[in-house]
């Protein structure tokens, strides 16, 4: 497992390697004392969460705001997606800037994305598996979101909007107040 910092403070990319061998192969996918030397701040995961979406579904994206804002380590069991976040710490260097990486299958990648920061995804392949733990249980009061399309952001997620599979509930987010 190596850990790959970012220009984000307490963002990290997880590479992961996988051993192969006639009978298959394994992958050592999370160790929480590797990944605790390089994040500031204490965690404990509490939860793991499992979602299979079809291709060009778009969720997000999603945070908790004060003491229920979640850290999550996120990644792909099967097939393909793009995965972002969103810097809401007003008082980090990155504020209001958008990282974006391909997680997948093939490639073995995992994203530790801390606490402060909005996340969502687009599903690329035909079915996807995404897994993500999170150091907090989910929090209906303290939920929040911020539109896809926000303009601030400018999110290229590489596909026409029209072609898009939203929630109900993620349409009808609204912009952030930058």
């Amino acid at each position: 497992m190596k850990i790959i910092k970012t220009e984000f403070k307490d963002l990290f990319i997880i590479e992961n390697k996988v051993h192969k061998d006639l009978r298959g192969s394994f992958m050592e996918l999370f160790r929480l004392d590797l990944l605790k030397k390089f994040v500031s701040y204490d965690f404990n995961f509490c939860q793991d969460n499992i979602v299979k979406s079809k291709k060009n579904v778009l969720r997000g994206l999603h945070y908790q705001n004060d003491q229920y804002s979640q850290s999550k380590f996120v990644n792909v069991s099967h097939g393909k997606i793009i995965d972002v976040a969103v810097d809401l710490r007003k008082n980090s260097n990155t504020y209001g800037k958008v990282f974006k990486i391909e997680l997948s299958s093939e490639n073995n990648l995992a994203v530790f994305i801390p606490k402060g920061f909005a996340h969502g995804y687009l599903s690329l392949s035909e079915l996807n598996c995404v897994n993500y733990k999170v150091d907090n249980y989910y929090n209906s009061v303290n939920e929040k979101g911020i539109k896809f399309d926000d303009p601030y952001l400018n999110i290229d997620w590489g596909i026409n909007s029209d072609k898009l599979i939203i929630s109900e509930k993620d349409l009808g987010l609204s912009n952030y107040i930058w």
